[in-house]
């Protein structure tokens, strides 16, 4: 079945059309990759299923619902997503990273939070405990009490991921995850995100540009070119589709395949 379901989206920025007729299915369970070169669309794309620009035309169907609400409400149906470029609440701890989105689904009100109640105490005592449980998952609870920005760059790619799950989210949508870490680091979250679709049955649909990454980790893989889908299928049969090569190496042949190491 079907977690989410793009159909025929179009989004113009003026003149400029940066998505055109674009189509997209997730499967429930399934690790999905989303590649093309800089300026393809995928961020666009990233940024119509969370609700930040409405589309053009065209339609994105989450759970079963049509999806063309406020991000906030997208978040609450189940959507979470990692950035580009990190947004880590820098001055805080990471414990407290990690506990703010936690606050989706606590049960306590505002009187009750402000008199700090039974009911309040124990539902930030419950907090803590997810919080740290999601921190041992991605090793950073030795760093608990430390100011998100003074982790060191891995570690605030992982904090971010981990604020994501905080949301008990259906699907989780990273934006380049790998982006900066060193081939140690990258195995370490190749392996932690395997471990977290299985562990919180969740979907996972992913931009990346390092190839032996998406690869290695995703079952299913979509390529953009200048807004459009150009293929889709197998890493397999993506990494040798002559469309994927021209548009990537800018040579339409069957005699190469995109392996490991181009980004």
């Amino acid at each position: 079945m079907n977690l989410l379901s793009i159909k025929n989206l179009s989004k113009n920025f003026g003149g400029i059309k940066a998505l055109i007729d674009v189509n997209i299915e997730l499967k429930k369970g399934s690790l999905t990759g989303l590649i093309g070169p800089n300026g393809a669309g995928k961020s666009t794309v990233f940024n119509m299923i969370t609700g930040i620009y409405p589309p053009s035309s065209g339609t994105i169907t989450f759970n079963g619902v049509n999806i063309t609400t406020k991000p906030y409400k997208n978040t609450k149906l189940g959507i979470a997503r990692t950035f580009q470029n990190i947004r880590l609440f820098k001055n805080l701890t990471v414990l407290d990273n990690v506990k703010i989105p936690e606050h989706l689904h606590v049960e306590y009100g505002i009187l009750s939070s402000f008199l700090q109640g039974p009911k309040y105490l124990k539902g930030e005592k419950a907090e803590d405990n997810e919080a740290i449980e999601l921190l041992k998952i991605f090793n950073l609870d030795k760093f608990k009490m430390n100011l998100a920005k003074n982790l060191p760059y891995g570690e605030q790619r992982k904090l971010e991921i981990a604020r994501a799950l905080a949301t008990k989210p259906l699907l989780l949508l990273l934006d380049e995850p790998a982006a900066g870490m060193n081939p140690q680091e990258t195995k370490e979250l190749l392996d932690t995100v395997k471990f977290v679709r299985d562990k919180f049955n969740i979907t996972v649909f992913l931009i990346e540009h390092d190839m032996s990454f998406v690869m290695e980790l995703c079952e299913d893989i979509y390529v953009m070119d200048y807004g459009e889908i150009i293929a889709h299928g197998t890493p397999d049969e993506i990494k040798r589709n002559p469309k994927v090569i021209a548009a990537y190496l800018g040579e339409d042949t069957n005699e190469i395949t995109l392996e490991g190491g181009i980004s």
